[in-house]
C-alpha cells in the first residue's frame, strides 16, 4: 500500500504542474504531507536522505573548531578580529549541519532545509574575512616595500567587499526563506544569494592575485638585492620560525579551499533548488563540508596567535585593518609600522 501511495504521489507531482502551472506550490503542498513511509525521497527538498554520520562528523569538527578559536584567541590576548570572524563562521557551520541532521529524520521538512541552505551559504564569508585580516601582517613581516599597496590597504579593500557579499547572501537567504514559507517561488532570493556568492568568488580571486603578485615581487627583489636588503631585518627570527611557515601554508590552503567551495556553490545554486548538484549528496559532502572542514582545522593548527607570538615584540597586536600613522623622532614614517598594522579593531 505504501509503495502504491508513493507512486501515485510521484506521478501526481509530475502531472499537476502541467495542468495548473504552479509547480512550486504543488510540490511544496505534497512535501508537507509526506513521510519516509509514504513518499519517495525524490519528492523531498534534498532528493536524498542526508547522511547522519557525515553531518554528525561535521558538527563535531566545527563545534570543536569554534571552541578552539575562542580558547586560542583568549590565550593570545590579541587577534580579536580574526577570532570573531572564525568563531562566527564555525558557529554558523554547526547550525547548518544541525539542520541537515534534523533532515535525516524528516527530509520533507522545510525549516531544516532552509536553515542549512542559509547558514552554510553565508558561513564561509566570515572565514574569508578572517583570512583577509591577516595579509597586512604578512606583508609587514616580509617588508612593505615588496608590496604594490600599503599593508593596511589590503583589509580596507577586501573587508568591505566581503561585507557586501555577506549582506547579499543573507538578504537572498531571507527572501528565499520567506517566499518558501508563503508557498511562493524562492527563485528571486536564490538569485540574490548567487550574486553574493559571485562577489565572494571575485573578491577571493583578486585577493589570490594580489597575494601572488606580492610573492613574485618579493622573490624578484631577493634575487636582485639579496635577502638582507629585500626583506625587513626586524622580523628575520619570525620568518624563520616553523610556526610562521606553517601559518603561511595553512592560510594558503584555507584560501584555496574557500575559493573552490564558493565556485561550487555558485554552480550549485545556479541550477536552482531542483538542480543536479544540489540533489547529489556526494558533491556537497566533498566540496562543501570536507573542504571547509580542512580550512578551519588548518587555521586551528596554525593559529596566528601562535605564529606571530614567536619573534615579535610585545607591541604587536592582532590582525586588524585600522591603524594610525606614527611619527618617529618628529618625522613621518615612510612605511607603515608593524605596530600600526597590528593594531586590533577594538
Amino acid at each position: 500500500m505504501a509503495t502504491l501511495t508513493s507512486k501515485l504521489l510521484a506521478n501526481a507531482v509530475q502531472l499537476v504542474p502541467r495542468a495548473t502551472g504552479t509547480s512550486y506550490d504543488d510540490r511544496k503542498n505534497f512535501r508537507d504531507s509526506c513521510t519516509l513511509e509514504t513518499c519517495p525521497l525524490s519528492l523531498s527538498y534534498w532528493g536524498y536522505r542526508p547522511s547522519l554520520p557525515a553531518n554528525a562528523l561535521f558538527i563535531g569538527i566545527f563545534g570543536l573548531s569554534t571552541l578552539l578559536f575562542i580558547v586560542q584567541g583568549a590565550l593570545s590576548g590579541r587577534f580579536l578580529g580574526f577570532t570573531i570572524a572564525m568563531v562566527c563562521g564555525c558557529a554558523l557551520e554547526v547550525v547548518g549541519y544541525v539542520g541537515r541532521t534534523q533532515s535525516y529524520f524528516n527530509p520533507f521538512g522545510e525549516n531544516p532545509f532552509l536553515i542549512q541552505i542559509v547558514c552554510l551559504t553565508i558561513a564561509p564569508a566570515f572565514l574569508a574575512a578572517g583570512i583577509y585580516l591577516c595579509l597586512s601582517r604578512i606583508v609587514v613581516t616580509f617588508g612593505p616595500q615588496n608590496s604594490r599597496i600599503k599593508p593596511l590597504s589590503y583589509p580596507r579593500i577586501f573587508i568591505p567587499c566581503d561585507v557586501a557579499s555577506l549582506l547579499l547572501q543573507a538578504a537572498g537567504g531571507g527572501l528565499a526563506s520567506s517566499a518558501s514559507h508563503q508557498n511562493k517561488d524562492p527563485t528571486a532570493g536564490n538569485n540574490i544569494m548567487i550574486a553574493g556568492l559571485a562577489v565572494q568568488v571575485f573578491t577571493l580571486f583578486i585577493f589570490i592575485l594580489l597575494s601572488l603578485d606580492f610573492t613574485i615581487r618579493m622573490v624578484r627583489r631577493i634575487r636582485e638585492l639579496g635577502a638582507q636588503s629585500a626583506l625587513d631585518p626586524t622580523h628575520a627570527k619570525l620568518r624563520s620560525s616553523w610556526a610562521f611557515k606553517g601559518f603561511l601554508t595553512a592560510l594558503s590552503l584555507a584560501t584555496l579551499c574557500i575559493f573552490t567551495r564558493s565556485v561550487y556553490r555558485v554552480a550549485e545554486l545556479s541550477e536552482g533548488w531542483n538542480g543536479h548538484l544540489i540533489k547529489t549528496q556526494k558533491y556537497f559532502i566533498g566540496l562543501e563540508g570536507a573542504i571547509i572542514g580542512v580550512a578551519v582545522l588548518a587555521l586551528n593548527a596554525f593559529h596566528p596567535g601562535l605564529c606571530f607570538r614567536e619573534g615579535y615584540d610585545a607591541k604587536m597586536g592582532g590582525c586588524g585593518c585600522f591603524g594610525r600613522k606614527k611619527r618617529v623622532e618628529g618625522e613621518q614614517s615612510a612605511a607603515v609600522s608593524t605596530e600600526d598594522v597590528a593594531r586590533e579593531e577594538k
